[in-house]
C-alpha cells in the first residue's frame, strides 16, 4: 500500500536545492517530490536521484538512516513517485553536470506516493526510442526534460504576449469555438447539432470575423490566444489544432499593425534569448520575394538568389528553353556555389526527379568541375551562349548552376524549393534570426483546376486603392494590404488591413464568384453590421506554436505541443480519432455509409 503525504509539504522543487539559493543552505531541512530517475545501492549507501521538471537531486541513506527508511529507500525503482524530508549537505563526490551537483539531501523521511512499472522506454534527455512509441506513451515522454524546457518556455511566451498587449490597450476577449461555417482557404471541423439535425457548426480556421465585428463593436484593440482548426494535411511546421495570437486594432494602417507586433517579436527575443533586433525590420514586396528567392516566405540568412535568363538566352535554339519562352514562360537559375564535386551526375538525376513531384518535367545544368564547364545542353547551345550564361550567374569553377525553364509560376516553386533543400544539404545557412515583412501581395490566385479566381489570404482584406478599377475586370492586378512576418523562411504570421464598406464587401464577394445568395447565407451578419458604421481598421494572426518552436530550437511542432497529432492526423496515445456508437449517432440524425 502507498505512503501518503500527511505532515508532509513541499518546501523546494528539486532543482532548487543547490546549496546557494536563499532557503537552500547547507544544513538546512527540506522537503522535495518527485520521481525516481535512477536508484543505486553501494554497500550501506543508498543514492537516489529524484526528479522534477526543474531538475534532479541526489536522495542520500546510510546506515544511520532508520532502518524502515533505509528498506523503503532500497525498494525504489525508476518512475516511483516519492517524498523525502531531510537536510541539505555537501557532496563528497560532485557532479558538476547537474545544478545541484554540489549537494545532497541526506533523508529521514521518505514517502513512496506511487509505484511505477518499467516504463516501455527510458526517460532519458537524450532519447534514441522511435516517436512513434513515446507519442503512444506521451505522457512518460513529456516528462524528459527537453520536453519539458518546451512546453515552459511556451507558457513564458503566452504570458509574454498576454502582458505586452495588455500594456498597449488591448482586450483580451474569447470568440465562439463552434460557429458558422465560412470559406478560410482549407476545410472545415463540423460539428453536428443535436437541437438542429441536418446543421453543423464549424470550429474556427481562425477567429476572423468575430474580431472585426468586435472592431464594429467598438473595442478599438481585441487580442486573444485563440485555438485554430484546419482540416488540411499535415507536415513537420502545421498541425490540425494550433495556436494563434490574434489581434485587431481600429484606426490603424498596415504599417502601425506591423510595427505594434514587431515590438512584441523584440520583447520575446529579448527576454527569452537576450538577443536584440534592429527597427524597423525590412519589408519586401510580394513580386521581389518570388522573383529573387521563389517563395513568399524566403530564408534571407543566405543568398543562392534565382537569377534570371530569359533575356540573355532570348535567340536560343535549344527547344526546352525555346519552349518555355513562347508560351510567355521564363528560364532562371540559381548558383551552388563549390558544389561540381559533390554534386555527381547521380546527385543532379536525383534532384530532377525531386523537382518532378512539383509536376515539373525537369532540369537543365551546367557542372563546372573542370576546366571547361559540362551542361546537360552543350550540343544544343553555342559556347558563347553558355558564357553568356556563366556569366550572368558569375560562375566559376567549381559551381553548379541549376536551370529551370516552365510557367513562372513552376520555375519559381522548383527553384524556391531548391535553394532550400541544396542550402541545407550544403549546410551553408548560418545560425541567426532574419525577420522579413513580406508586403503587397496579390490578392487574387488562379485555381487552374476549378477555373476560378480565389482570394489569396481572404475576402475581407482591403485591396489598394489603386487596384479597385480591375476589381470586376481584370483580377490580377489586384493586390491587397497585407502583410506577412517571416523568419527564416517560416511564416509566423499573416494580416491585412480590413474591409468595411458595405458596398464594396459585396463587389469583392462578386468578384469571387458568389452569388447574392450566398454571400446573404455566408456573410450576410457581416455585411449588415458594417451598414451601422465600423471604424477602419486591420489585425494579424501570429503562430505561437512556430513561435515557440522556433526559439526552442525545435525540429517539429509535435516538440512544443504537449499532445500532437501525427501526419494522419491521429493521436497515437488516445487512438483518436475513434468510432462512435450507433445511439450517439442517431442522437444528432446521423448514419454511417458503408463502403
Amino acid at each position: 500500500m502507498a505512503d501518503n503525504m500527511n505532515g508532509l509539504k513541499r518546501t523546494h522543487y528539486c532543482g532548487e536545492v543547490d546549496g546557494e539559493r536563499e532557503g537552500t543552505k547547507i544544513g538546512d531541512c527540506v522537503i522535495v517530490g518527485g520521481f525516481v530517475q535512477k536508484a543505486r545501492r553501494l554497500g550501506n549507501l543508498i543514492f537516489i536521484d529524484l526528479r522534477d521538471r526543474t531538475g534532479i537531486v541526489q536522495l542520500a541513506f546510510d546506515d544511520s538512516t532508520d532502518k524502515e527508511i533505509f528498506e523503503k529507500a532500497d525498494s525504489c525503482r525508476s518512475e516511483y513517485v516519492l517524498m523525502a524530508k531531510g537536510s541539505v549537505r555537501e557532496r563528497e563526490s560532485k557532479n558538476p553536470a547537474i545544478k545541484t551537483g554540489n549537494i545532497e539531501i541526506f533523508a529521514e523521511d521518505l514517502r513512496l506516493l506511487s509505484k511505477a512499472q518499467t516504463p516501455p522506454f527510458e526517460i532519458l534527455d537524450d532519447s534514441n526510442t522511435n516517436e512513434e512509441l513515446r507519442l503512444k506513451y506521451r505522457y512518460l515522454d513529456l516528462r524528459r526534460k527537453p520536453l519539458q524546457d518546451n512546453i515552459v518556455m511556451r507558457s513564458k511566451i503566452a504570458k509574454i504576449a498576454r502582458d505586452y498587449y495588455d500594456e498597449n490597450g488591448f482586450i483580451e476577449i474569447e470568440t465562439p469555438m463552434m460557429l458558422k461555417s465560412t470559406p478560410e482557404g482549407a476545410r472545415d471541423y463540423l460539428v453536428p447539432s443535436r437541437i438542429h439535425q441536418g446543421k453543423f457548426y464549424a470550429l474556427p480556421q481562425s477567429p476572423q470575423i468575430y474580431k472585426q465585428l468586435l472592431m464594429v463593436s467598438g473595442y478599438d484593440r481585441y487580442i486573444q490566444l485563440a485555438r485554430c482548426f484546419r482540416d488540411e494535411d499535415l507536415r513537420a511546421d502545421r498541425q490540425p489544432e494550433f495556436t494563434q495570437i490574434d489581434l485587431e486594432m481600429s484606426f490603424v494602417t498596415a504599417d502601425e499593425v506591423m510595427d505594434m507586433n514587431e515590438g512584441f517579436i523584440k520583447r520575446l527575443f529579448k527576454e527569452l534569448l537576450d538577443v536584440e533586433f534592429a527597427s524597423p525590420f525590412p519589408k519586401m514586396k510580394y513580386k521581389e520575394a518570388i522573383e529573387r528567392y521563389g517563395t513568399d516566405k524566403p530564408d534571407t540568412r543566405f543568398g543562392m538568389e534565382i537569377i534570371d535568363l530569359s533575356e540573355i538566352i532570348w535567340n536560343t535554339l535549344f527547344g526546352v528553353f525555346r519552349a518555355a519562352l513562347e508560351i510567355g514562360g521564363t528560364v532562371r537559375a540559381i548558383k551552388i556555389e563549390n558544389a561540381a564535386e559533390a554534386m555527381s551526375r547521380k546527385e543532379i538525376d536525383r534532384l530532377i526527379e525531386f523537382v518532378k513531384g512539383f509536376g515539373s518535367k525537369g532540369l537543365s545544368y551546367i557542372r563546372w568541375l573542370d576546366e571547361r564547364p559540362s551542361t546537360s545542353f552543350g550540343k544544343f547551345m553555342a559556347e558563347d551562349e553558355i558564357k553568356a550564361i556563366t556569366d550572368k550567374m558569375e560562375a566559376k569553377q567549381g559551381d553548379v548552376i541549376l536551370i529551370a525553364a516552365d510557367k513562372k509560376s513552376m520555375v519559381s516553386s522548383v527553384l524556391g524549393a531548391l535553394r532550400t533543400k541544396l542550402a541545407k544539404q550544403f549546410n551553408i545557412i548560418p545560425e541567426g534570426y532574419n525577420f522579413l515583412w513580406i508586403t503587397d501581395f496579390p490578392f487574387f490566385e488562379y485555381d487552374e483546376e476549378n477555373g476560378r479566381w480565389n482570394a489569396m489570404h481572404h475576402p475581407f482584406t482591403m485591396p489598394m486603392d489603386e487596384s479597385l478599377q480591375y476589381l470586376e475586370t481584370e483580377p490580377g492586378k489586384v493586390y491587397a494590404k497585407a502583410y506577412d512576418l517571416v523568419l527564416n523562411g517560416i511564416e509566423l504570421s499573416s494580416g491585412s488591413i480590413r474591409i468595411t464598406d458595405a458596398e464594396l464587401q459585396e463587389r469583392m464577394f462578386k468578384a469571387l464568384g458568389l452569388t447574392d445568395e450566398e454571400i446573404e447565407a455566408k456573410f450576410g451578419f457581416l455585411v449588415e453590421a458594417y451598414k451601422f458604421g465600423s471604424p477602419p481598421h486591420g489585425g494579424m494572426g501570429m503562430g505561437l506554436d512556430r513561435l515557440a518552436m522556433i526559439i526552442c530550437g525545435a525540429e517539429s511542432l509535435r516538440d512544443v505541443t504537449a499532445f500532437p497529432k501525427v501526419q494522419n492526423a491521429s493521436e497515437l496515445m488516445s487512438s483518436c480519432p475513434a468510432p462512435v456508437d450507433k445511439s450517439s449517432l442517431d442522437i444528432l440524425g446521423l448514419g454511417l455509409i458503408n463502403n
